[in-house]
């Protein structure tokens, strides 16, 4: 489609199930808004693993995957909704495992919740002014500091022209009926004001290459037709867009927080429009 075209509004997954062979599912937004579970998608997921085939979930989620699954677990969401999960933690410890063989310093900025990251890499930490890279996976503590409180601290990373390696991309996510800030609302005043950032996650396409393959994997097929859902319209649908898949657009995450969320075609359009991106579908919240 092109970039002019408004998304389809539809009513849920079922209008869709003969156009496509498998599903690429974001987590935070989608499935659940960091409080409880969106009602519905568990039977969404399943009744299209049953209708028409896999279902990968693909998360900014700054954990490896086990982590993310075992949260997914105790939020009462069923494992037999979906067939694999893919986070950006898991690329981040990839990257720290390779920059520990290097034998670099790292100094870690994020909170107490996100340290299985580091589960089990050999690599030393230390102070901004010590290390050779920054990890950042998000704020110390989220649910009060924003990017203002990091201010000296990015400066600090400027002066000694450190690379951030970004693992969780997203700028913001809902909690409940709250929002808080993201290690991609750091990263970008960092790159904003010239720093090197490393962006692991949507909307970067490795994460969805690597996404891809697992699809094939599992379909077995070499080209399957995948179909992407994101709340994301700054991550979720750009990504989408760069890996050249179709994607839907959930308005009932982060954009129903917006003074005007969008309800109609051109509302959905004109959210994305000012991100340079564009869905084919929309629906507030993912059913069946």
């Amino acid at each position: 489609m092109s970039d002019n075209t408004l998304p389809q509004k539809i009513a849920g997954l079922s209008e869709l199930k003969n156009q496509y062979d498998a599903l690429l599912c974001d987590v935070w937004g989608v499935i659940h808004n960091g409080v409880e579970l969106f009602p519905g998608v568990a039977e969404a997921l399943t009744a299209w693993r049953q209708a028409v085939g896999p279902v990968l979930l693909l998360t900014n989620a700054p954990r490896p995957a086990d982590t993310v699954q075992q949260r997914l677990d105790e939020m009462g969401f069923p494992r037999d909704s979906y067939d694999g999960i893919l986070s950006s933690g898991d690329a981040a410890r990839q990257m720290l495992a390779e920059r520990a063989e290097q034998g670099q310093v790292c100094h870690f900025v994020g909170a107490a919740k996100d340290v299985d990251l580091l589960n089990a890499i050999d690599i030393d930490y230390g102070t901004a002014d010590e290390a050779d890279f920054v990890l950042l996976t998000g704020m110390a503590d989220d649910s009060f500091e924003t990017p203002d409180d990091y201010q000296a601290a990015i400066t600090q990373w400027g002066v000694r022209d450190l690379p951030v390696i970004c693992a969780n991309p997203d700028r913001m996510v809902q909690i409940g009926d709250k929002v808080i800030y993201c290690a991609g609302a750091l990263a970008e005043i960092y790159e904003q004001q010239g720093g090197d950032v490393i962006w692991l996650g949507k909307p970067h396409l490795p994460i969805y290459d690597t996404a891809q393959g697992r699809l094939q994997n599992f379909t077995g097929q070499e080209n399957p037709r995948v179909l992407a859902v994101g709340d994301g319209y700054k991550t979720d649908i750009p990504g989408a867009n760069a890996a050249s898949l179709d994607v839907i657009f959930v308005t009932g995450g982060l954009a129903a927080i917006l003074p005007e969320h969008p309800e109609s075609p051109a509302q959905a359009a004109s959210i994305l429009q000012d991100y340079n991106a564009h869905a084919n579908y929309f629906l507030k919240h993912l059913v069946w």
